[in-house]
């Protein structure tokens, strides 16, 4: 008679730890990267009431007699499935897409999370806002990033030095049909104002012949000089050019200091067939020498002469003036590129990401944190897509994984276990008075 009672009662205890279960999981439906919760049941131990035997030669065997002794919690297992994306547009929020977690450290404890709703200290650092762990990752030093996993701290109000430029691109295209340039005298005034000048290039036979192409460049102080040069015909297949002075001396810089000069060379198909090395250099006031080599392409992506319009210009150059930290963005694989008022963009960071052999066997630890248990293997820490399958979704968060008419369901479930094994109490309860009435 206690058998079924006590197997009443451990299905009412039971039933009620599947409630507190459930009722976590509603509770945390909007609850950032929340991972719900499942109960699983197992049977008690059964006592034997009589073993089994084997069948003699001349009749058949006896099955054991068993009587159950009601039920267990099998297991409390974490679904890590994945929740679905929220916009939120803040640059500060990120959400995994994938099996991996977010290191959090503090001092030298790490703990691990799915919550991606991150914040910016005082001190510059990523932090969690629920507990102030700072977010692990790799730093960079003048835009490489370091080995070692550290603390992310983005360094606003940061400058990034000047950069002098160093290489020019240039890009188009020379018309092959125009006249060679002529370089005689146009007015017989002397042979002083004969060659490439203002003279000659005024002449009207000669408008189509030459070119002009400027670019903006910096010295080591990041101070801009614009430097113009002049590109003109002077054979069937080649094109002479020489820098423009008159820019740089209004800049302050000495005339004697300025050189740059060359020549294109094509081939029959309007290709680039040979230039050589080929620079501007001059030497700004208080700064070092600037040393700018032309790079010219190659092939029909670089400097062409084919019949038609002449669109040759200087196109881009590395150099940039020093500028601090204003903004910052994060991409899918977790690189934190930082934007400076320059128009620089140079890597701050990377968020590292750990991905674990069973995540299931992690212990909840709050704050929407775990830590690493006996069974849930060590962290295996990487990059997103590199060595971690898991991306990176900045601008978003993600949301709890609980259905909530999952969740009803099993609520409806767990009442009606509940309500039956209270029957069973009350049934048995039932039986021994009518035992204790055989006496009276």
């Amino acid at each position: 008679m206690l058998r079924s009672l006590f197997a009443g009662v451990s299905g009412l205890r039971n039933h009620q730890i599947r409630m507190d279960v459930i009722g976590n999981n509603i509770a945390n439906v909007n609850t950032v990267a929340f991972k719900s919760g499942r109960v699983t049941f197992k049977e008690g131990f059964a006592q034997m009431l009589q073993g089994g035997s084997r069948p003699p030669g001349d009749q058949g065997g006896i099955n054991p007699i068993q009587v159950g002794l009601g039920m267990q919690i099998g297991s409390v297992d974490t679904m890590f499935s994945q929740g679905n994306l929220e916009t939120t547009g803040l640059n500060t929020d990120v959400a995994i897409q994938g099996d991996s977690f977010f290191v959090a450290r503090k001092g030298s404890q790490s703990y691990y999370t799915r919550s991606g709703n991150f914040q910016v200290d005082a001190n510059g650092k990523l932090v969690s806002p629920t507990n102030g762990f700072v977010i692990q990752g790799k730093m960079a030093v003048n835009g490489v990033l370091q080995d070692g996993m550290t603390d992310i701290q983005l360094p606003f109000g940061q400058k990034t030095a000047a950069k002098a430029t160093s290489s020019l691109k240039l890009n188009g295209n020379f018309d092959a049909s125009v006249p060679i340039f002529d370089t005689t005298d146009p007015d017989g005034a002397g042979p002083a104002v004969a060659g490439f000048n203002a003279d000659t290039r005024a002449v009207a036979a000669n408008k189509d012949s030459w070119t002009e192409a400027s670019m903006t460049v910096y010295d080591s102080l990041g101070t801009k000089y614009d430097v113009k040069a002049y590109v003109w015909k002077t054979a069937a297949n080649q094109w002479d050019w020489q820098v423009d002075n008159s820019s740089l001396v209004a800049a302050g810089v000495p005339a004697g200091s300025i050189s740059g000069s060359g020549q294109f060379t094509f081939a029959s198909d309007g290709t680039l067939q040979n230039t050589g090395l080929q620079t501007i250099a001059f030497s700004p006031p208080g700064a070092d020498t600037v040393s700018i080599g032309l790079d010219p392409g190659s092939g029909v992506n670089g400097v062409t002469q084919f019949s038609g319009s002449t669109t040759a210009v200087m196109r881009d150059q590395n150099g940039y003036g020093s500028g601090t930290l204003q903004n910052f963005t994060i991409d899918r694989t977790g690189l934190i590129t930082g934007a400076f008022t320059n128009g620089v963009n140079v890597p701050l960071a990377q968020i590292m990401l750990a991905d674990f052999n069973n995540p299931a066997g992690l212990l909840r630890v709050g704050d929407n944190m775990y830590q690493e248990s006996a069974n849930s293997g060590g962290a295996v820490l990487g990059i997103a897509l590199q060595g971690s399958q898991s991306t990176l979704t900045s601008g978003a968060l993600e949301m709890s994984n609980v259905d909530l008419a999952q969740e009803f369901t099993s609520m409806i479930v767990a009442q009606r276990g509940f309500q039956a094994n209270s029957k069973v109490i009350t049934t048995s309860d039932e039986l021994l008075q009518e035992l204790v009435g055989l006496k009276r």
